[in-house]
């Protein structure tokens, strides 16, 4: 905890950010930090709860000892919150930046709604760590002289291989793209999270032992016995991004795309890589509508408002949340609530209840707009409702269906089980899969999910892949 009565003297304080006028003119990222003093003053508001919901199961998930670190902020010990932060979650400057922060939620003080800003507490330790040059490889003294493959340099990928790498493993990373960091690298933009904070990472994580295989496809210019065959145990953590069919007329249509490319290809421009040989997707000049209301669709928002959009629609088939949960039903778990990202104050407009029927368009076959209709209680369009929203680029932003069919699982066929979802079987005890040697972790096993989430899964893959190594791990659960 914090100080004893800090939650009774000291508001909730939050990071600000730059106005949108200003932001939507660059990719950078637009929060305004707390001064070091202010972030010792709200980790001070952590209260004596008793039971500690925020770091619990319904908190967060690799399990931050979130209580004591704001005690340590507090007392300025920084040094120390660092090593604590760090003992559970390994990449603490990438969640503090795009976790949704359930601990937030979970927090006892949001009972009052002025929950604890652990996710800004998080950032600011994370980033004065790296300030102070308290962060450096972790070399392990001894090498055990086994061989492991991680396919999938995403947050699970990465975590699982730094995890293994310090157990003293020769670790091999199998990357399809030219840079690690998956979705956090190409899906999430830059204003969300730089793509420094994943460099210096690789660069950590390359001192420490592990090697990065980068344009490698497996199952397309790899083979996934191949891999099998070369390692002693192999890490599948691919990811899910077969994006979900959002089966409609008119999909494809000029001017329709997933989400993903779009953003993907932003993010590319950014990094300065070459889509010189891709078709430009530019939301300049355009009306725009996004069709979802995920955060994937909120980066869609974001993104067109930085590329020069002349409007952004945002439609959701579901309704409009209430404004505020019922706490006595929901607390301490997620709650569904009315909520605005950062991307739609800057100017979306948006659409509750509205479902979309077709896209339309012109006799030479590019899209000028979407046709939607109002829902009733069961998300049944209502005769009558009908509207048409103008649009010259859509963009389907609807979740993801599963992992890409055409790699290694096309190659693996029925030796690795798949789940109802079409993701790779694998249990949460051992992440073992039904192909010997290999183990699944990540988005891959579990879904589209949160990076947290992934980061979680790599950690305990990869004990688990210890103690298949070598009888016994003294890696943290």
């Amino acid at each position: 905890m914090g100080k004893v009565t800090g939650f009774l003297e000291i508001d909730r304080q939050e990071q600000k950010y730059q106005p949108a006028s200003d932001r939507i003119r660059h990719f950078r990222e637009f929060t305004i930090p707390l001064s070091e003093q202010e972030v010792g003053r709200q980790a001070a508001r952590c209260m004596d709860c008793g039971i500690p919901y925020c770091h619990g199961p319904t908190g967060c998930p690799v399990h931050n000892q979130i209580p004591d670190w704001n005690d340590l902020v507090y007392s300025g010990d920084w040094e120390e919150a660092s090593r604590n932060l760090h003992s559970t979650n390994n990449f603490p400057e990438f969640t503090g930046r795009i976790c949704p922060a359930p601990c937030e939620e979970a927090c006892t003080l949001n009972l009052e709604d002025s929950p604890v800003t652990i996710k800004t507490i998080e950032q600011a330790i994370a980033d004065k760590a790296w300030d102070m040059g308290w962060i450096t490889p972790q070399i392990p003294a001894v090498k055990t002289g086994r061989k492991v493959a991680v396919v999938g340099a995403g947050p699970a990928g990465m975590a699982a291989a730094q995890q293994l790498a310090r157990a003293g493993h020769d670790v091999h990373v199998y990357e399809r793209e030219p840079k690690a960091g998956g979705l956090m690298r190409y899906g999430i933009p830059d204003f969300k999270m730089e793509k420094h904070y994943i460099d210096r990472r690789v660069h950590q994580m390359a001192a420490e032992g592990v090697t990065f295989h980068y344009g490698v496809n497996v199952g397309v210019t790899h083979s996934l016995e191949d891999l099998v065959a070369g390692h002693e145990a192999v890490l599948l953590t691919a990811g899910a991004e077969r994006p979900r069919d959002p089966g409609i007329g008119g999909k494809d249509l000029v001017g329709c795309h997933y989400a993903m490319p779009f953003l993907v290809q932003q993010n590319r421009r950014i990094g300065g890589e070459d889509v010189s040989h891709e078709e430009p997707l530019l939301a300049a000049g355009k009306h725009v509508v996004v069709i979802g209301g995920g955060d994937t669709a909120s980066d869609c928002v974001g993104t067109s408002f930085r590329q020069g959009a002349l409007s952004v629609t945002q439609l959701d088939i579901r309704p409009m949340p209430p404004m505020k949960e019922d706490k006595l039903k929901v607390w301490p778990y997620w709650p569904t609530k009315f909520r605005t990202s950062s991307s739609q104050a800057e100017g979306a407009e948006r659409e509750f209840s509205c479902a979309t029927l077709e896209i339309v368009g012109n006799a030479k076959g590019k899209v000028t707009g979407v046709k939607c209709a109002r829902v009733d209680e069961k998300r049944e369009p209502i005769p009558g409702t009908e509207f048409i929203i103008r649009a010259d680029l859509v963009l389907f932003a609807i979740g993801f269906a599963g992992p890409l069919e055409g790699t290694f699982l096309a190659g693996a066929g029925e030796a690795l089980a798949r789940d109802r979802r079409s993701n790779v079987a694998a249990d949460t005890t051992d992440y073992r899969t039904s192909m010997d040697k290999v183990f699944a972790a990540g988005d891959l096993r579990r879904g589209q999910s949160l990076v947290v989430w992934a980061i979680r899964e790599g950690r305990q893959a990869a004990r688990s892949i210890d103690t298949f190594l070598m009888g016994s791990s003294a890696l943290p659960v």
